[in-house]
């Protein structure tokens, strides 16, 4: 009798402890790609499911948006300058079973496939080009390696360009032409201000010799001006016809 309990009971606590073990819970992000003896048999949804151990396998994707940085690395454009620049990768699984099965590693795939994108799209365009235009560069990127990740069941949300170093011999030489182009537009402006003032200056000069009061008036202003400092020595000319102007203005 206790031989026949120990039969029944030992399979039963072998038996109630394997299903505990094929007990999984897959969260709202995650996907599980289930494989039976080696080969893909189905794809489980988040919640509560079964896999059998031994002969069965899971392997959990989250499907989550993820951020790759992509190293900073020294790259050459167009024009033979070397320039350093890294990026940053935003991506999401599409498909969970083609990052399973059709690649190894896909977050490293991605990040390498990128370095060899920023190479091919800077190497062909000029310095000038991508300082300015930085988006389109990065779009140009994100284009090659998404068309390729598709087929990895990765899906490139978008690809930014962090940061664009330049040689210090570079910098130096960019200062000085952004000095000089602040210095030229400083004296058309200037100039620009002493052609207004001339023209100004040309109307007064007509205004004022159309009234001989008025040009007298402006002398003496202008003599009033010059007196308030002390140091000044004045000599006036006085008009020989002041009386009859001071009764003009009376008048």
């Amino acid at each position: 009798m206790p031989c026949l309990i120990a039969i029944v009971v030992i399979p039963s606590v072998f038996l109630f402890f394997y299903l505990l073990r094929c007990i999984r819970v897959l969260y709202q992000y995650e996907r599980g790609v289930v494989f039976t003896l080696g080969r893909f048999t189905g794809l489980r949804n988040p919640g509560i499911t079964w896999v059998f151990p031994i002969f069965q396998k899971m392997r959990k994707v989250d499907m989550r948006i993820k951020t790759v940085d992509v190293p900073r690395q020294e790259v050459i454009t167009k024009d033979n300058v070397p320039i350093l620049a890294n990026t940053v990768v935003y991506f999401k699984v599409k498909n969970p079973v083609d990052v399973i099965i059709e690649i190894e590693d896909y977050i490293f795939a991605v990040r390498q496939y990128t370095q060899a994108a920023l190479r091919d799209i800077v190497g062909n365009s000029e310095l000038d080009f991508v300082l300015t235009e930085r988006e389109k560069v990065a779009d140009s990127i994100k284009e090659i390696v998404d068309a390729e990740t598709d087929n990895w069941g990765v899906d490139i949300e978008a690809i930014k360009i962090q940061e664009i170093e330049l040689p210090a011999e570079m910098k130096r030489a960019m200062a000085k032409q952004a000095e000089a182009e602040r210095e030229r537009r400083a004296m058309i402006i200037a100039s620009h201000g002493e052609l207004k003032a001339s023209e100004n200056l040309m109307l007064a000069a007509v205004n004022l010799s159309k009234n001989t009061a008025a040009l007298h008036i402006r002398t003496l202003q202008t003599i009033r001006d010059i007196a308030a400092d002390p140091s000044e020595k004045i000599v006036l000319f006085l008009p020989s016809d002041l009386g009859d102007i001071i009764k003009k203005l009376k008048a």
